[in-house]
C-alpha cells in the first residue's frame, strides 16, 4: 500500500511518484492540489505553499506579463500564459508551472512544443505544454531562491527553452536579467549603455525599473524598446 506526505495540512503528495510520467499522470487527476506550486525537477517533487508577495512578486509579474502580452498580441507572435500553465519535458525530466511562459506559433507548427489535450479529447481544450517553450520568466520569492536561480535554469536549458528571464525585487537592488542559450547553459545578456537588454525571442530591448510611490508601495515599469 502506497503512502503519502502531507504539507501544511493542505497538499497531499503520493509517495509512489517514481518517474516524470507518474508525476504527469497525477498532475492531471482530480486529486492534484489546486493550491500551491508543485514542480517535478529531475526526480524531485518540490512543493511551495508560501503565499505570493503582493508587490515584490504579484504586481511585478503582472507588469512583465502585461508588456509581453501586448507585444505578443499586437505582433501575433504566439501564445503567452501566466500562472498554472504546466510545461513538461522528457529530455529535462521536468514538469513545472513557470510564472510566465511564451510559445511562438513556429514552435507549435514545427513540433518543438506540443499541446497536450484533455483526456476527454474535446477540440481546443488542453492541459499541458510538452517541450521547450520560447521564453520562460521566473520571479524569485523567499521560498524559491535556489530553485529559481539554480535548479530551474538547468532544467529549462535541458528542455530546450530559448530564453530565460529572471527577476528579483526583494532586495535593495532590483535584479532583472535576460539569458540566452550558450553552449552548455544560459548566459546573461549584456546591458547596453542605456540600461537595456536585448531579447531575441521578442525582437526588442527591455529595461525593468521601479519607483517608491507616494503611498509607500513599489511600482514597476518594463520598458519596451523595439530593435
Amino acid at each position: 500500500m502506497s503512502g503519502s506526505v502531507i504539507f501544511e495540512e493542505q497538499v497531499e503528495v503520493p509517495l509512489d511518484l517514481r518517474s516524470l510520467a507518474e508525476f504527469r499522470r497525477w498532475a492531471l487527476t482530480d486529486s492534484f492540489p489546486e493550491r500551491g506550486r508543485i514542480d517535478y525537477i529531475n526526480g524531485r517533487v518540490e512543493v511551495d505553499m508560501s503565499p505570493e508577495e503582493v508587490y515584490c512578486h504579484g504586481t511585478l509579474k503582472s507588469e512583465i506579463h502585461g508588456v509581453l502580452w501586448n507585444r505578443v498580441k499586437s505582433k501575433r507572435l504566439g501564445d503567452i500564459f501566466v500562472d498554472s500553465t504546466r510545461i513538461s519535458s522528457v529530455d529535462a525530466n521536468l514538469s513545472a508551472e513557470p510564472d510566465i511562459v511564451f510559445v511562438s506559433h513556429e514552435s507549435l507548427d514545427e513540433g518543438r512544443v506540443k499541446l497536450v489535450p484533455k483526456a476527454s479529447g474535446e477540440p481546443g481544450r488542453y492541459v499541458e505544454l510538452e517541450g521547450g517553450p520560447d521564453l520562460v520568466v521566473e520571479i524569485v520569492s523567499d521560498s524559491s531562491v535556489m530553485k529559481d536561480t539554480q535548479r530551474l535554469p538547468v532544467a529549462y536549458f535541458a528542455a530546450g527553452v530559448r530564453e530565460f528571464w529572471l527577476a528579483d525585487a526583494r532586495g535593495d537592488e532590483l535584479l532583472f536579467r535576460i539569458h540566452h542559450r550558450g553552449k552548455t547553459e544560459f548566459v546573461p545578456i549584456d546591458v547596453d549603455a542605456n540600461g537595456f537588454q536585448h531579447s531575441e525571442v521578442m525582437s526588442s530591448n527591455y529595461q525593468l525599473t521601479r519607483t517608491w510611490n507616494q503611498r509607500g508601495r513599489w511600482e514597476f515599469d518594463l520598458l519596451d524598446s523595439p530593435s
